[in-house]
Formats: C-alpha cells, sequence, structure tokens
C-alpha cells in the first residue's frame, strides 16, 4: 500500500510565504517524477510544479518565479516553496508521485489527500 500525506497548507496574507511537503511511504521500489497541482471546486486539476527523479523541473507559467519545486530522494519527500503568494494561489493543493512498487513494474500515479492554501487580500 502507498501513500502520500501532504502538510504545511493553511492561511496566509498576500505576500506571505508557505512551505508545502509531501512524504511517501508504504511498498515503494522507486520513484520516477513527482510534482504538484491545484484544484479549485468545479474546475479540473491543474499542474503547479513537477520534477523528475533527477532534479529537472518544470512549473506552470503562473508558479514561475514565484515558487520553487524540491525533493529529497532518500526521505522519499517532495516540496514546495511558495513565495509572494496571492489571492489568486488560493486552492486545495495535491501532491502526486509515479511510483513503482517492484523490480520490473510500469510506474502507477499517486495522489495525496490534498492540503488547503488559502491566501487573504
Amino acid at each position: 500500500q502507498v501513500q502520500l500525506v501532504e502538510s504545511g497548507g493553511g492561511l496566509v496574507q498576500a505576500g506571505g510565504s508557505l512551505r508545502l511537503s509531501c512524504a511517501a511511504s508504504g511498498s515503494i521500489f522507486s520513484i520516477n517524477d513527482m510534482g504538484w497541482y491545484r484544484q479549485a471546486p468545479g474546475k479540473q486539476r491543474e499542474l503547479v510544479a513537477a520534477i523528475s527523479s533527477g532534479g529537472w523541473a518544470n512549473y506552470a507559467d503562473s508558479a514561475k518565479g514565484r515558487f520553487t519545486i524540491s525533493r529529497d530522494n532518500a526521505k522519499k519527500r517532495v516540496y514546495l516553496e511558495m513565495n509572494s503568494l496571492k489571492p489568486e494561489d488560493t486552492d486545495v493543493y495535491y501532491c502526486n508521485a509515479d511510483i513503482r512498487v517492484g523490480w520490473g513494474t510500469h510506474p502507477s500515479r499517486y495522489w495525496g489527500q490534498g492540503t488547503q492554501v488559502t491566501v487573504s487580500s
């Protein structure tokens, strides 16, 4: 059983910062890409940032220059440092990871339960 558990969301004023953390646990052989998505009620989940196992990162245009994604492969964690937050960043943020549970298996995408980020004006 594989689990992703997010932490670090909350309420912050515009211009403030938050650091989201996501820990993977369970029967994990290897982790490929990890990432963060956001979703508003009634809307599709959209990419915020993703990072490969080698550390190559890509960002949504709205996140470039303000957010930084990083990962600790030994700890099976991915982080999202969010600075200069704006009210329009308010959403539920989900982490995901493409995980192989055994040698020779294909990676499957797992999701965390989500953490609320609210930015007040």
